[in-house]
């Protein structure tokens, strides 16, 4: 992924972000931690960024 995203800013295309999920937690805990983003982040905070769950 990390390619295909420098590739696709290198043409000045953007995108609102991509969220890895944690296989070692449960889908309810990956959704609670997407909901926790929703709330509490701006509409482009993400943007252009590959981000790992859970957020540090």
């Amino acid at each position: 992924m990390p390619v295909h995203l420098a590739d696709h800013i290198a043409v000045n295309r953007h995108l609102p972000g991509i969220f890895i999920l944690n296989p070692n937690l449960s889908i309810g805990e990956n959704i609670e931690e997407l909901i926790i983003i929703a709330l509490a982040s701006e509409d482009d905070e993400y943007q252009d960024r590959i981000v790992y769950l859970p957020l540090p």
